[in-house]
């Protein structure tokens, strides 16, 4: 095991913290999680208009289009915000002036988003269908700004001028280069971009609302977290846009009462799988709570308060589980166990399919039931996967705390 380590740290780890390092993959994560109180605000206003009380929906079958108007203004514009964020991200990183570089991401991209045939606005472009095109103009777009500056290809006004006024004419040749680059590309030429970069994520789009999919993605996560990468994140670039999308797709589903499309839609993973945290640690915290080893006792006391709000930090880096053949096995079986039953329980419709964004901090049981609609069975397999995953666990928090003792043990008779 030790020479398996040392492959990790001197091979993979290196070039994994390089790609969670990514300027750019960093910029999409910041774009995706500001987004997130958004997404939230519109799952508010969905568990309000579809509320599990006998005699509720025929209350608000009135007032439901009114209701329904913060859900559009959230999820209906998700591309628009998305870009924006990340173009001021990226600008930011990339030493422009920030809210210039968001400013001229979503001109371009509202403009890409004009139908060829009647010139209107295409409102599906806007949304989550937009994400990938959305992601790749903010990129693109602050990128040549960045080439035009770098090579002093701009206007430069007198020192004297205001700030909000050099700024202006300093982005005016980068801006009209990528407003006529665009223009052809979309309106000339006819090329569909948002239509290419759906082609383009198809397979991946696909892959991840299959069991086996989701399964690999639970497996590289848990993966990275046990060599000491923040699997959430270093995913996070890739997947939330997709998840987001399945999220979008879910909300439109329930408003037009239909059968929601996606299983896996943003709330599967940190509520079904990450149950008190990635792993599902709050199960281990449980067990060693009375350890007979202090050391352990001591952690898990300490960090079962934070891991009721799934951040699992304390018992992750205390135990230690990274690089801990004897935790790290339970840990990756977990996230395995809990994605593949809850998504056949989903899938059965056993289980309502989420549709309701809430906060990742949100504890068990509680998330289940919000993520799902207020559906009680979610709540009720909150529970019963903390059972499951205390079940893993058990044998092997055991060994590592009879391993402890044993050491301990040696030490204090060696002192005598």
């Amino acid at each position: 095991m030790s020479s398996i380590t040392r492959i990790f740290n001197k091979y993979l780890v290196p070039a994994l913290n390089a790609l969670n390092d990514n300027v750019y993959l960093s910029a999409i994560r910041a774009g995706m999680v500001s987004v997130v109180p958004l997404t939230i605000i519109g799952g508010l206003f969905m568990i309000l208009s579809y509320l599990p009380f006998a005699g509720w929906e025929a209350w608000v079958a009135p007032h439901l289009q009114l209701l329904q108007v913060p859900v559009t203004a959230t999820f209906g514009l998700l591309a628009v915000f998305v870009c924006f964020a990340i173009g001021y991200d990226l600008g930011k990183q990339l030493k422009q002036e920030a809210i210039v570089s968001a400013f001229i991401a979503t001109l371009i991209f509202l403009m890409i988003s004009i139908n060829l045939k009647d010139l209107t606005l295409s409102m599906d472009s806007l949304g989550s269908k937009g994400l990938f095109t959305a992601i790749l103009i903010a990129i693109i777009s602050v990128r040549v700004q960045k080439f035009f500056t770098d090579k002093n290809l701009v206007i430069k006004m007198p020192e004297n001028v205001p700030a909000v006024v050099y700024e202006s004419f300093l982005s005016l040749i980068p801006m009209f280069f990528l407003v006529l680059a665009f223009w052809v590309i979309r309106f000339v030429l006819g090329v569909d971009i948002n239509d290419l970069m759906q082609t383009a994520f198809k397979p991946l789009v696909f892959a991840l609302n299959t069991l086996p999919g989701i399964l690999v993605y639970a497996f590289l996560v848990t993966i990275l977290w046990s060599v000491g990468i923040n699997g959430d994140n270093a995913m996070d670039a890739i997947v939330a846009p997709i998840f987001l999308q399945y999220l979008a797709a879910n909300v439109t589903a329930t408003t037009q009462g239909l059968p929601l499309p996606y299983v896996t839609a943003n709330g599967f993973f940190t509520t079904f799988v990450n149950v008190g945290g990635t792993g599902a640690t709050i199960a281990l915290a449980l067990i060693m709570l009375n350890s007979k080893e202090p050391g352990f006792r001591k952690i898990s006391r300490i960090s079962l308060p934070t891991q009721i709000f799934q951040i699992n930090e304390p018992i992750f880096f205390g135990f230690p589980i990274v690089l801990n053949p004897i935790f790290m096995i339970p840990y990756v079986l977990n996230a395995l166990i809990l994605t593949a039953s809850s998504y056949l329980l989903i899938h059965w419709n056993i289980i309502h399919k989420p549709f309701v964004n809430v906060p990742w901090t949100t504890p068990p049981i509680i998330g289940h039931y919000l993520v799902t609609g207020g559906d009680w069975r979610a709540a009720v397999w909150g529970a019963l996967s903390i059972l499951i995953a205390m079940a893993v666990y058990y044998p092997f928090a055991k060994a590592a705390e009879r391993q402890r003792l044993k050491a301990e043990g040696i030490v204090v008779s060696a002192s005598f």
